[in-house]
Order: C-alpha cells, then sequence, then structure tokens
C-alpha cells in the first residue's frame, strides 16, 4: 500500500512576482505558474474584484515557503555541494512529466534528458563501487573485520 505525500499549501515569494500566492497555488495543484497568474488577472480584468481580496487574503494567511521545504517536483538547494553529494541529490530527483499543458513538470524531451543524465551518474557510483570492491584495499580491509 502506497503512502500519499502530505502537500501543503504555502506561499512561494521566490518564484513569485508580487507575494508568491499564485506560485504556492500552482505549486499546490501541480499546475504551471504562468496557468495560475492569467486566471488570476483575466478574473480581475473581467471585473471580479473579489479576486483581489482572495489574494490579499491569501498574502496574509499563508505561510512563507520554507527555505528547507522539498517542492514536489524540484528541490533545490543553495549550499556548495562536493562531486558526491551533488551526484546523490540527481540520483535521489524525482522527474515530473506533465501529459497536459497546465500540468506542472517537464517536457518528455527534458525528462528524457534528465532521467539519461541520471543513469550517468548511477553508472558513475556502480563503477566506483567495483573498483572499490575489487581493490586490494577491500581485501585487506575485510580480512581484518573478520579478525
Amino acid at each position: 500500500m502506497t503512502q500519499k505525500l502530505k502537500r501543503e499549501l504555502f506561499r512561494d515569494a521566490e518564484k513569485g512576482k508580487i507575494a508568491g500566492v499564485c506560485a504556492g497555488l500552482a505549486d499546490y495543484f501541480g499546475w504551471e505558474t504562468w496557468l495560475v497568474r492569467v486566471l488570476t488577472v483575466s478574473g480581475v480584468l473581467l471585473g471580479l474584484q473579489f479576486f483581489i481580496i482572495l489574494y490579499i487574503a491569501g498574502w496574509f494567511i499563508l505561510d512563507k515557503k520554507p527555505k528547507n521545504f522539498k517542492s514536489n517536483f524540484h528541490g533545490a538547494t543553495s549550499q556548495p555541494q562536493t562531486n558526491a553529494e551533488e551526484n546523490e541529490d540527481l540520483t535521489n530527483e524525482s522527474i515530473k512529466v506533465k501529459s497536459r499543458v497546465w500540468q506542472a513538470g517537464e517536457p518528455p524531451k527534458q525528462a528524457f534528458y534528465d532521467i539519461k543524465r541520471k543513469f550517468t551518474a548511477l553508472e558513475g557510483q556502480l563503477r566506483s563501487m567495483e573498483r572499490y570492491v575489487t581493490s586490494p584495499e577491500f581485501t585487506v580491509s575485510r580480512e581484518i573485520n573478520k579478525l
């Protein structure tokens, strides 16, 4: 039985234009941010002023997205990483392919490129492990551990 991911609604000020309410809604529902922005601006221009009230309410009610919060689609880090940490992040990164224009994710061509990059990183890790296991250092280490 699979567990459902717990989704939380935040406003994403980093990806947002004004306060990040539209970016937060887009991330929560798995839509493209531009689509939520277009719908919001269209609602305001068509005379539906409650969109302005809802946006301002969202600005005050929703919490800012924490820095360490992993998004459903991409988790970015701002600290410099070593090559091993970079490879581990690359292999743990999830790839979300969008099947509809309004959905968040990557186009299939980009997803294929990312999958190829992940497999290349995994192959490098596998080669490194094979190199260590077949080395005399591993044999000596294993014999010492047997004592």
